[in-house]
């Protein structure tokens, strides 16, 4: 119903012969692409990319009978923007859950992979007793996690006035040891990112209206509760889910209901001008200049500075600012009988204190059924991010070297594996440092003084596939209310 009424409001706005152009074939540009096409048909479309595929960084391989995802393999579900949209392009009934034996995760502590105590989200201690007796923590650090409800919270004037990195809030009301062994880890396997410069406004706000609502992190998770089981970690890993046939199947599923004369691949675009009578054209070297009504920028913010540069200076600087981390991921199937360890969780992470060379792994085939043949495991290897960036630029065979090494070490595995395949993503991971928030809020002002140009993608609100696809949907929302399209 909601689409219903946003047809029939922008469709009495815009005017055809209208054309609007989405620089970006990603899933935030195939995602805007398909909200304009979806509520505004009678507009023209061009969806233009340097790449000879639609997907971005989604991209699944099929490989010696092993299913492997080049890069993320799953959405979480408990907000609705990834299922939404694929219940609208037809694959609802292709979803899968998560494997609900192993619904855990281990940390590598002190050279061997310990299971994370049950209830532990990043951190919200939402249960007691398996922090009491995890060996995890020495019992000087219980001690000091469990002093954080004594940790008196940051005054206003202090959270208005500054942004504070992650390592300083958990420091400060956690303590070194549970930073560096529980903390560090988990965070560093979502974001690839330093912690001491890492924005927690910009990433995970809630755990600042739970110190400024409650006093306590500790307390919050308690309180939230009470009168119901205590939501476990094992339910939170129950809340992912992904296509049967990989994350190729949304990609090909949405690039599917675009007119088919849309796409326009292997189109670099290099600059943005204003024409005389106030349209854009997009300059792409060795073709003819495509003029049109309004652009949405879904490439990274990067290559976006690039292609505003000519016609905004200050703009181009702001995006050129936010700095991405790079990371190397090795796919590696094995016999099962070639790995001792009994791989019943989801995967591992590892704590920069370990001074290992990986930041995590994942235990793929064990995660998700269907992604090796019968008696086969894939596991993941991330190697590099914004702490160890050299590592991503090391020769492929390094890297499997490298990968089979630890995970040698932490699993047990032996022998060559049966398939390997090497996917290196130079700076493909936003890092929302300290600040991150208020260089948005300048972008976003400098944005709005060029009407008919929109930006959306993972380095301005968040990283994952359903905040991507809402940040290019809201994105094309606004670009058609404002209802700029000349005949």
């Amino acid at each position: 119903m909601i689409m219903a009424r946003q047809n029939s409001r922008t469709s009495a706005d815009t005017k055809s012969g209208s054309r609007v152009a989405v620089i970006g074939a990603g899933i935030t540009g195939l995602a805007a692409a398909l909200r304009i096409h979806e509520t505004a048909p009678e507009l023209a479309l061009s969806v233009l990319d340097s790449a000879a595929r639609t997907g971005g960084v989604l991209q699944t391989v099929r490989q010696d009978a092993f299913l492997i995802e080049r890069s993320a393999d799953a959405f979480i579900t408990n907000v609705p923007w990834a299922t939404d949209l694929c219940d609208r392009v037809g694959l609802a009934e292709e979803l899968q859950s998560t494997n609900e034996v192993c619904r855990r995760a281990f940390v590598v502590n002190r050279g061997r992979l310990a299971s994370i105590p049950e209830g532990f989200m990043i951190m919200a201690p939402g249960r007691i007793w398996p922090l009491i007796t995890t060996r995890i923590l020495s019992l000087r650090g219980k001690l000091r996690l469990a002093a954080e409800c004594l940790v008196r919270r940051r005054r206003d004037s202090d959270r208005d006035s500054d942004d504070e990195s992650l390592e300083s809030f958990a420091r400060r009301r956690f303590g070194a040891e549970t930073f560096q062994r529980l903390i560090q880890p988990l965070v560093g396997g979502i974001y690839t990112a330093d912690p001491s410069q890492l924005s927690l406004r910009s990433t995970l706000p809630q755990f600042l209206d739970m110190e400024r609502d409650h006093g306590s992190l500790i307390k919050a998770a308690l309180r939230k509760a009470r009168g119901r089981a205590v939501e476990g970690s094992a339910a939170r890993y129950g809340l992912f889910a992904a296509p049967r046939g990989g994350m190729s199947s949304l990609v090909d599923a949405v690039t599917s209901r675009l007119p088919p004369a849309c796409l326009r691949l292997t189109s670099a675009v290099s600059s943005l001008v204003r024409t005389a009578d106030g349209r854009w054209s997009i300059d792409v070297p060795g073709e003819q200049p495509l003029c049109v009504d309004a652009v949405l920028l879904a490439a990274p913010a990067d290559s976006a500075a690039e292609i505003m540069r000519a016609t905004d200076h200050e703009l181009a600087r702001q995006l050129g600012q936010i700095p991405h981390a790079g990371t190397a991921v090795v796919s590696l199937g094995f016999r099962r009988e070639q790995i001792q360890h009994p791989l019943d969780g989801f995967g591992f992470v590892v704590p920069m204190i370990e001074n290992r060379r990986i930041l995590s792994g994942s235990f793929s085939s064990v995660k998700f059924a269907g992604r090796a043949p019968e008696h086969c495991v894939l596991i993941r290897v991330f190697i590099g991010g914004a702490c160890q960036p050299e590592l991503v630029q090391l020769p492929d065979q390094d890297l499997v070297q490298l990968a089979i090494r630890e995970l040698g070490e932490l699993l047990g595995v032996r022998q060559d594996p049966l398939t390997v395949n090497v996917t290196r993503w130079s700076a493909a991971m936003p890092q929302y440092h300290v600040g991150h928030r208020q260089r948005i809020e300048r972008i976003r002002r400098l944005v709005a003084e060029h009407p008919g140009i929109e930006l959306a993608g993972k380095s301005y609100d968040g990283i994952g596939i359903p905040s991507c696809i809402r940040s290019g949907e809201q994105a094309a929302d606004r670009l058609l209310t404002a209802g700029r399209f000349m005949c």
